[in-house]
């Protein structure tokens, strides 16, 4: 596999991660909007900590991305800290 191919397998791979990502942020806006009218299932609840967990691991990533030499920082960051990631980007991506 060319070099050409495997950046293009691996941009496919995470815009299927980052689709996923907010279809499930998506889902969780409307738990939390449900939940102003109604009780949620602790599922629900569920679903929604882990959301909000997943947004927030997201931030400092974003913030190291952001910094002079922070794209060369944030692997070597995920290596150490696999945490850091959300969890749509721990996982390989469904086939589409």
């Amino acid at each position: 596999m060319t070099t050409v191919e495997e950046i293009k397998e691996l941009l496919n791979k995470n815009k299927l991660r980052l689709y996923e990502e907010l279809s499930q942020s998506k889902e969780a806006i409307s738990l939390i909007r449900k939940s102003a009218s109604k009780n949620l299932t602790s599922e629900e609840k569920e679903k929604v900590k882990t959301q909000l967990l997943d947004i927030c691991k997201s931030i400092p990533a974003l913030a190291v991305f952001l910094l002079p030499g922070g794209a060369l920082l944030l692997p070597l960051l995920i290596k150490l800290i696999p945490d850091i990631l959300p969890s749509a980007f721990r996982e390989d991506p469904p086939k589409k």
